[in-house]
């Protein structure tokens, strides 16, 4: 597989690889190639950092050039005349690279609301391994310093949460909210007999109902699955559920196709007994 100009892959390593592991390959041999130091910004530093997206990943690495040079682009690298004017950056393996508070931010403003949350959460992750990218304080004082505050932005921050355990989760809290659901509490802790403490991605406290993102990850990651089988953690998550069920008036979960059609998200809740203050979305809705 051809990465960049002269330099290659095997397709079966490449395979294994998500894609925000391809698209940081892609950055890696950009930096060690380039004959001046450069300035990594939006996806290119997203996927640097560690921020996870459900958008796909762009072809080219993002980087920022002065803004009276003109955006050309060519090869690999897709030069973005933005400049550098109250921009966060840190030095970066030779180069520089936008803060993970600036890549976010510079996410969020190019994105829609459900993209810009979800790259907001990601920085903010209290659980993430090695510790949160920013802290909601200083992606405010980022905001703050910028050249142009955009209102969109402001709104994303304001809704993110350090709380979300991954995009999906991310992805159904803003659908829940623009499906005029009840804001739920995140990560609501259960004691389960024989099971210990679990926590629900999403609790709706006056019904009494539990909201679950069902992803596949937990039957098919190796990591995840430590040591188990696909069998072994779909019959333990079932016995979960059911044990989850016997402590609550309501368990709804969802996968995937329910968040790619918000009508599904919004037919599963309301059919476990959730009320919405609005009503169903129609066929071809933007969200």
């Amino acid at each position: 597989m051809r990465i960049v100009a002269g330099s290659y892959a095997s397709a079966s390593g490449w395979r294994d690889l998500t894609p925000r592991q391809r698209h940081l390959v892609r950055v890696l041999e950009v930096a060690d190639r380039a004959r001046a130091p450069l300035v990594f910004t939006h996806s290119a530093a997203a996927a640097c950092w560690g921020v996870e997206r459900i958008a796909a990943w762009p072809p080219q690495v993002e980087v920022r050039i002065p803004t009276a040079s003109g955006g050309r682009s060519s090869g690999a690298i897709r030069r973005r005349a933005l400049g550098y004017d109250g921009v966060d950056l840190v030095p970066w393996r030779g180069h520089l690279i936008t803060s993970p508070a600036q890549t976010v931010i510079d996410l969020a403003a190019e994105a829609g609301f459900v993209d810009g949350v979800i790259a907001l959460d990601q920085a903010r992750w209290a659980r993430r391994r090695g510790g949160r990218l920013a802290t909601l304080e200083q992606i405010r004082t980022t905001l703050a310093g910028q050249r142009r505050e955009r209102s969109r932005v402001r709104r994303a921050v304001e809704f993110s949460t350090q709380l979300s355990d991954s995009v999906r989760e991310s992805q159904s809290r803003v659908l829940i909210d623009l499906l005029g659901f009840p804001a739920p509490v995140l990560q609501k802790e259960f004691a389960l007999p024989g099971f210990g403490i679990a926590r629900a991605d999403f609790w709706f406290e006056e019904r009494d109902q539990v909201g679950e993102f069902d992803g596949t990850g937990k039957y098919l990651d190796p990591v995840l699955l430590g040591g188990r089988s696909p069998e072994q953690a779909l019959l333990a998550e079932k016995d979960r559920g059911d044990a989850l069920r016997r402590q609550v008036r309501t368990l709804s979960r969802w996968r995937t196709p329910a968040l790619r059609d918000p009508r599904l998200l919004y037919d599963i809740l309301t059919a476990d007994g959730l009320p919405s203050r609005l009503s169903r979305p129609r066929s071809g809705a933007q969200w």
